[in-house]
């Protein structure tokens, strides 16, 4: 074979027009290559971010991630909800006392006061994270062993509820995963989930969807608005088939009867007494284990180990 030889001349289209053969080319070359229809389509962030590309961006926005857990072989999730607002023990008593001390300066601030049953709510809700860190150990003990990621422990990527999910994968060495939610204010993810399968999604319809396509179990803490949207959006869709069965699982018979009166729903005649059947009510982790196994033993699905 002929060695190639290097080139000691340019192609045409190496160098622009000269301003010899006419003296307007420099010029109308540069308006050219500043207009956006030039830029290559990555650096073309007007037409990315436009209406038209909106398709375009949603697609991006689930592939990303898609082709992330295809790399680890993620097969089966089982999705943790709950409220950023319960943490630990320690922290929610610490900011307790906060209160009390201002409080001491200012003993009728209404303000104060509020803030004050707040805390000291939160303080009996940090048995939650408790939890939530037992259950996440339980998943992330399932399957193989650590680097088994075919069943993986999936949380919305946030603290409270679902930093005590991850941290208990983390605990045992297990991956687990993150979806965030690019949002106005500035937020973190919590450190307990696996780097590689931490994303950040722009729009909440692709986020959602990675939620429910390899979701085997669905585990919701006490939270509020986005806990409660997540419930209901699943309950949805299993209502209508859309979705097959899978369990549900309502943590704290307590906080639930008192947030949500579904005895009233099924009186009112919206919902059915099989629509309540949907989902279990427990009080702690182990009895959610429990039932999710005890559900795909009784269905005939698969074993959870």
């Amino acid at each position: 074979m002929k060695k190639r030889t290097k080139r000691n001349y340019q192609f045409p289209w190496q160098k622009p027009k000269s301003k010899l053969e006419d003296p307007n080319a420099p010029r109308q070359i540069k308006e050219i290559m500043k207009s956006p229809s030039y830029q290559l389509l990555e650096e073309n962030i007007s037409f990315i971010t436009s209406d038209e590309a909106r398709g375009i961006r949603l697609q991006l926005d689930y592939l990303r991630a898609e082709v992330k857990m295809r790399e680890y072989h993620i097969d089966h999730t089982i999705v943790v909800f709950g409220s950023s607002r319960i943490i630990e023990y320690d922290s929610a008593l610490k900011k307790l006392k906060e209160i009390e001390k201002a409080l001491e300066k200012s003993p009728r601030s209404k303000k104060l006061l509020a803030e004050l049953s707040t805390a000291e709510k939160m303080v009996k809700k940090s048995v939650y994270y408790d939890e939530a860190r037992k259950f996440g150990r339980l998943v992330g003990e399932s399957g193989k062993g650590p680097e088994d990621c075919r069943l993986a422990l999936m949380t919305g990527g946030g603290p409270g509820i679902m930093e005590a999910a991850n941290r208990g994968a983390f605990d045992v060495g297990a991956k687990s995963i993150g979806l965030n939610i690019e949002l106005p204010h500035e937020q973190y993810p919590n450190p307990y989930i696996t780097p590689d399968l931490c994303f950040q999604f722009h729009y909440f319809a692709i986020r959602k969807l990675h939620f429910a396509q390899r979701a085997k179990a669905l585990v919701i803490f006490p939270g509020g608005l986005g806990t409660m949207d997540e419930l209901f959006e699943i309950l949805t869709l299993i209502q209508t088939q859309k979705t097959p069965s899978i369990p549900v699982i309502l943590i704290s018979k307590k906080y639930w009867q008192n947030a949500v009166n579904f005895d009233f729903l099924r009186e009112e005649g919206v919902i059915t007494q099989d629509d309540l059947e949907i989902f279990t009510v427990v009080e702690n982790a182990q009895e959610a284990w429990k039932e999710i196994r005890q559900w795909y033993k009784d269905n005939d699905i698969f074993e959870l180990r």
